[in-house]
Parts: structure tokens; sequence; C-alpha cells
């Protein structure tokens, strides 16, 4: 275990973790990756005067952590930040690793798991929330179903999780192909193409953000047959119903649309997932479900222009100003 150094974002620091050791890979055949796998978590250099709780952060496919209002919005509600950039992804990306790559989405599971123990070791008795975005709510949310009995988070927030559709094949054909694929060549590219959406979200390309290209590529992360039938399972497992016991709050784009450059709508639409296949399965997480759509919010609500951003972090204010609230009192 490393200690906390300084990250590249400046007034953020971060530490290297040993990754939770993964499921067995499902697969007649393996992919090179680097040998230990790590976990990175990155949290703000100097937390709240009065902490009420802990903030997790969990990235999408082709992402990793650098959203730092995420961080000042929770400063400013008296909440520290954590982010996880799990294994093979963003700062825990090492030389031989396949980005992004798991044969089981219990892998980054596991990670969540590892950063929220963490968050609870160093704040006894303080709420944690996860905030997971993409196919990290995926994984969110089937961990924190798998944790309900004890574990698990005070509260759930996800931001445009891919809780259904997404093969590049025809289904049901493809569903049952890419299955088999997954366990013989599971490092197929089964899809692979340039990200318009994250492509004018930079200041090069006159977008919002500054992030590494290298991390969050503008040209996109190859799908391969191990990742998606990852995927497919635990939307498989998603359709059939979930038990999450805490409450959870789904917010998505309000339209979705075409990922192709000069798109009119392309920085007011989620251009990666279909939201209605979101608001179909959401309510199906749990007992206790807030459904939120965003307009003019694109798949990352958190990199959409400035309205629809500050009406997301509201939310995220709103989830983070209940969970420090026990029997009345504010905690921390």
């Amino acid at each position: 275990m490393t200690a906390w150094t300084p990250d590249v974002l400046p007034g953020f620091v971060q530490r290297t973790l040993p990754a939770p050791p993964a499921p067995p890979a499902p697969t007649h055949r393996t992919v090179p990756t680097a040998p230990d796998p790590v976990v990175t978590l990155v949290r703000p250099a100097v937390a709240p005067d009065r902490v009420h709780g802990t903030l997790v952060h969990l990235h999408g496919y082709n992402d990793y952590f650098f959203q730092v209002h995420l961080a000042d919005a929770a400063h400013g509600a008296g909440w520290d930040l954590l982010a996880v950039d799990a294994r093979r992804a963003g700062r825990s990306l090492r030389p031989g690793d396949v980005p992004h790559l798991q044969h089981d989405l219990r892998e980054q599971a596991s990670d969540l798991a590892l950063a929220v123990a963490h968050a609870r070791a160093e704040r006894p008795g303080l709420p944690v929330v996860v905030h997971a975005h993409s196919t990290g709510g995926l994984v969110a949310a089937l961990w924190t179903h798998a944790a309900r009995a004890g574990g698990g988070p005070d509260a759930l927030v996800l931001d445009s999780p891919w809780l259904d559709g997404g093969t590049p094949l025809p289904r049901p054909l493809g569903d049952a192909l890419v299955a088999r694929l997954g366990r013989v060549r599971p490092e197929l590219v089964l899809a692979q193409g340039p990200s318009h959406y994250a492509a004018a979200q930079h200041v090069d390309a006159g977008g919002r953000w500054a992030f590494d290209t290298t991390l969050k590529r503008p040209e996109g992360v190859p799908v391969r047959a191990a990742w998606l039938r990852a995927v497919l399972a635990g939307q498989r497992r998603v359709a059939v119903g979930l038990q999450i016991a805490c409450d959870v709050h789904v917010l998505h784009s309000a339209r979705s649309g075409p990922d192709r450059p000069g798109h009119p709508d392309l920085d007011r639409t989620d251009t990666v997932l279909d939201v209605r296949a979101i608001a179909r399965r959401a309510p199906g997480l749990g007992e206790r479900v807030h459904v939120h759509a965003v307009e003019g919010g694109v798949h990352d609500l958190l990199l959409s222009a400035r309205g629809p951003r500050e009406e997301y972090l509201a939310h995220v204010v709103e989830v983070l100003d209940r969970a420090a609230v026990r029997d009345g009192v504010v905690r921390g």
C-alpha cells in the first residue's frame, strides 16, 4: 500500500492499492494483462471542516476521474469525495493491460467495495453514498444489491447507468454469440470507433473540459468479447429485478440522439445510451427508486452544459443532505 501522494489534478491526492483477487475468468483463453492489477483512490487534499460523510465515485467505460466539480459540490455540502479509478482504467492502467477489460463485473465491483470499505474505515460511523456513471452504474447497482445485507452504501446515485441494451450484433442471436465468443475469443474486438461525444467535450475541440486523452480517448476503446459478455450478463440480472435496500436515484438525459459529428444536439442529448431503456429498467432496482430526466443533459450528466449540470449537481447534493441526517441529527 502506498501513501497519499499529489495527484495530477491540482489540490488532489492519490493512493494506489493492490486490486482484490478477481473471480475465475469464465473463458477458455485468457487475455494478457499486467500481473498485479491495482486500484487508485483519488480525493481532495483538504477535507471540509466538518465532514458529514464520504461520496465514493466510480467512472464508466473509456473514462476516469477528472470531474473536480463533483468534489467541489460534495465539499460544499460537507462531504469528502473518494474517487476510484478501477483496475485497467485511468490511473490504474499498467503496461500490458487491456484497457477496461473485465471478464466478470465482480472485478470492478470488488474495486468499488474496496473504496467503500476504505471510506468507512477512515470515517467510522459516517454515511457513504456511492455515485457511479454508465457501465460503472451497472456495476454499482449489482454490487449494492449483493451487499444489501451489510457493507453497502447509505444511498446510491446513478448517472446514466447502462442497465439495458448495447450489443453491436442483432439480438437475441447477438447475445448468444457474444456469450460464446467471450469464452473462446475473449480478446476479440466486436466494435471499434471514435467517440464523437468525448471528442467534442475536450477543450482542444472547443469543449468545456480538460482531460487526459490517453485515459478518456476520443478515438474510443475497442469493445472486446469478454467485456461485452460480462456486461450483458449483468444486464440480464438487472432485467430479472434487484432488491437494493437503500434509496436509489437514477438520473439521465431527457433524450437520446446519434453520436455523429455535426449532430446539432450532440451537446444536449445522450448520444451513448437509450434513455428510454434506462427509465424502463430503473424501477426494478429496488423498492425506493427515484428517476429523474435532466433536460439538455449529455451522457455523463456531470459534463453537461451549465444549466443541466447544475440541476444534476443539485440532485446529488440533496441526496447527500438527506443521507447526512439520522434521527433528525446531522452526522459528523
